[in-house]
């Protein structure tokens, strides 16, 4: 029973060592982060968004690629001058939002406010908000178009209202199919293009659809707009839009596209660059070219902390509620319980406990750590991307036997006994237990308790 139980336990750590070498990790990189409040957006534990990697890229290319050629290149009935847009609600994972951020692009529309509206977006649920629009449902419709009229402000609601109103002023978007095509043609082609409205989504599955845990919450000041230069067919912009959307921030669109005048505007800023997504912002004087550098750049300033790779995340939920009464068996037995001097044993664990105790008492934040374990080195990451201090104590590679540092199996023992948890990570703040990563240490930042912790209120 034993053998078949350690092989199950090989099996599932050997899946999440594959993920982890698949997926890039979210690096360490030195944020400046200031103490953050609690937060007070409606509870999204499941949502747990990361730096992009390759996957993200790859399914994001797809996205753009099952859309051309719509979003991506300025059609020939722009104006010069177009009517103002004062704001657009607008949710990145919509199928409806994306048709009108199409169109915007194609027409080359500056956009003065885009108002990220997720499910659960401080829109629907901060009457103190600038953007506040309610919490009955008539008001969860998005997309919404606010438009200037001479001296009359129009709100549009819906994508077929918004789109009415774009054939109105510009004309109706050239069509795909020739006209003079047969009708069984035209038919295909249409239906090809309602199914291809669905694929982004399903490419970007749960994606700029929910305001993040990690997002700041409503209490915190709105900072002046952030201004970005995007178009809707480019993979790299998806990502930035998604992560702005996934952290409630609102910020100024100005569609970049393929043929667009707004690319000679771009490219005296940057001295001669005309790629998107480019960052503009006034808070700090910022600019910013790369889609991944403008992601660390939103997670740093405008979120609670950031977060780790979202897929180990998931790999997590799963093995978790499996390894975890394993570990509590093997744990003991690792540690000699099962020897025939249990006074050697039980005096082994009282000397670790001591020296656990001593350990966690040493620093503010002490982190148990493998430094083969990808769990690890992600609550690391996320520890040194918020600039505390901390201690990380390394039991070994890991677990295993010849992997496992002399004492590490007795620490393990001693933490099971302690907190009742024997995996790594494990995190302890000004003494108090926290837990693992997903477990612990990113709803303890979620809620706030980690920086109460952390100032030394217990309560």
């Amino acid at each position: 029973m034993i053998s078949f139980t350690v092989s199950l336990v090989f099996f599932f750590r050997a899946a999440y060592f594959v993920t982890a070498f698949l997926l890039p990790k979210t690096g360490r990189v030195n944020f400046n982060f200031n103490e953050r409040n609690i937060s007070s957006h409606p509870p999204s534990a499941a949502l747990r968004m990361s730096i992009p990697n390759s996957f993200d890229t790859l399914t994001s290319g797809l996205a753009s690629i099952a859309r051309l050629p719509f979003g991506t290149i300025v059609s020939g009935d722009a104006k010069s001058t177009p009517p103002p847009i004062l704001a657009l609600y607008d949710k990145e994972g919509s199928n409806e939002c994306r048709v009108v951020r199409e169109r915007i692009t194609e027409l080359d529309l500056v956009v003065d406010v885009v108002v990220p509206s997720a499910t659960n977006s401080r829109v629907f649920n901060d009457e103190n908000y600038e953007y506040f629009l309610g919490k009955d449902s008539s008001a969860a419709t998005v997309p919404r178009l606010i438009v200037q009229k001479e001296d009359i402000e129009e709100t549009l609601v819906g994508a077929d209202k918004i789109i009415t109103y774009f054939e109105e002023i510009y004309g109706e978007r050239p069509p795909v199919v020739d006209e003079n095509d047969e009708e069984i043609k035209k038919q295909v082609v249409s239906a090809l293009i309602l199914f291809a409205e669905n694929l982004p989504s399903l490419f970007r599955y749960n994606r700029g659809n929910t305001v993040a845990g990690c997002a700041l919450p409503p209490s915190k000041p709105m900072p002046s707009m952030l201004v970005l230069y995007s178009y809707e067919g480019n993979q790299f912009c998806r990502l930035v839009r998604e992560v702005l959307t996934e952290l409630d921030v609102p910020y100024t669109l100005k569609s970049a596209g393929k043929g667009s005048t707004r690319r000679t505007e771009l490219s005296d800023i940057t001295g001669g660059s005309t790629q998107c997504p480019y960052l503009m912002d006034p808070n700090t004087g910022k600019n910013i070219s790369d889609s991944k550098d403008i992601i660390q750049y939103l997670y740093k300033n405008y979120a609670l902390f950031t977060p780790p790779n979202e897929l180990l995340g998931d790999l997590s939920d799963i093995l978790t509620p499996i390894l975890k009464p394993v570990y509590k068996q093997l744990a003991p037995l690792q540690a000699g319980s099962g020897g025939e001097n249990k006074v050697e044993y039980e005096a082994t664990i009282a000397a670790a406990k001591s020296q656990i105790e001593e350990e966690i008492a040493s620093e503010d934040i002490v982190i148990y750590t493998y430094s083969l374990s990808p769990f690890c080195t992600e609550a690391t990451a996320v520890l040194d991307n918020l600039e505390v201090a901390y201690k990380e104590i390394s039991l070994g590679k890991e677990w295993v036997p010849f992997l496992i540092n002399e004492d590490g199996p007795q620490k393990r023992a001693a933490l099971g006994e302690m907190t009742g948890q024997t995996a790594l990570p494990h995190v302890f703040v000004s003494g108090k237990n926290v837990g693992g990563l997903y477990d612990g240490l990113l709803p303890a930042l979620e809620d706030g308790s980690f920086w109460k912790l952390l100032k030394g209120d217990n309560k």
